[in-house]
């Protein structure tokens, strides 16, 4: 993509990314970002801090805030199992794996990941309506940082202040432990299907602003699971590759306006993406819905490109 083509879009762009503004040290996965492509090139400088590595294996541990259906959570906990699992044999198709994969280019390799404790809090505990500072109360309720990142997921009817507005999702990190000192990172993504699937579920769903096309079909035929997919995948991305603030990103650390791994290459799933075109993506002759990595037991999802840091281009699947 030129930069001709994008030269009309810069001056939106640069006020679109001082809208990504989350809390000191907390990225924000932004719902604006997610159908305007960055011009390239994009360098993701690494400022030394700690990464999440690949001699770790580090446990996903799921909280699902609110109502979801054993279907919902079998589609996150395949998605988990297999980003680090091997690629089947003779598969012709790019595997959620392969995906995750770019994330070991980073310093030190990127972390394995494995699905850990899946914790239900149905009755939501803290009420229907959260802040950032409840979620992160929920993550350090969650306990078992040990070696791992807590994912808290909350349902299309809870309300996190400020969910759709600008963000879709933060990752972050806390202490823990006796003396307060065990650093640990937590993650938060909401369900979009009934609050912003314009914003957040994007391209499953008709954006709530700029070029309308026709939406994809979702691979799970649920548009607020696959939405919350897309941004759960961004966020293990960016927290693997700067958990606490310190590792890879461009911009402003300060003010949590950094692009990161995932956010850096927004908007694009397959190659020829540009605004409002998420890219050239596979499609299931069965069921018509639009993907580009196969998991476990042959489940299917779209996943956000991921910036390389061997070649500074955002990396498609496909």
């Amino acid at each position: 993509m030129g930069d001709r083509k994008m030269a009309p879009l810069l001056p939106l762009l640069c006020l679109l990314s001082l809208l990504v503004a989350a809390a000191p040290g907390c990225a924000a996965y932004s719902p604006r970002m997610l159908f305007l492509v960055k011009p390239d090139p994009i360098v993701l400088r690494d400022h030394g801090g700690a990464l999440l590595t690949g001699n770790l294996t580090v446990k996903v541990n799921v909280l699902y805030y609110g109502r979801f259906a054993p279907a919902q959570r079998a589609i996150v906990a395949d998605f988990v199992r297999s980003v680090s699992a091997p690629a089947p044999r003779g598969a012709a198709e790019p595997s959620v794996a392969s995906w995750w994969r770019t994330v070991s280019l980073y310093r030190g390799g990127g972390a394995r990941l494995r699905l850990g404790r899946e914790i239900l809090d149905e009755r939501m505990s803290l009420g229907r309506s959260l802040s950032l500072e409840n979620v992160t109360a929920l993550a350090k309720g969650a306990g078992h940082h040990r070696g791992a990142i807590t994912a808290v997921l909350t349902a299309p009817d809870v309300l996190v202040a400020p969910f759709c507005m600008f963000r879709c999702g933060v990752h972050d990190h806390a202490t823990a432990g006796a003396h307060g000192r065990a650093r640990y990172a937590y993650l938060w993504a909401g369900n979009p299907g009934q609050q912003c699937p314009g914003q957040c579920a994007w391209p499953f769903h008709r954006p709530s602003y700029g070029p309308q096309v026709p939406p994809l079909v979702p691979p799970s035929g649920d548009v607020g699971m696959d939405g919350t997919v897309i941004s759960l995948a961004a966020l293990l991305a960016g927290t693997v590759t700067n958990p606490y603030g310190d590792g890879y990103y461009q911009g402003n650390d300060a003010d949590g306006a950094g692009l990161e791994a995932a956010t850096a290459c927004a908007g694009i799933f397959g190659s020829g993406a540009y605004p409002g075109y998420p890219g050239r993506l596979l499609v299931d002759r069965a069921t018509g819905a639009s993907y580009n990595a196969v998991g476990l037991s042959g489940r299917k999802f779209l996943l956000p490109a991921l910036w390389d840091p061997t070649t500074s281009q955002c990396r498609t699947l496909v």
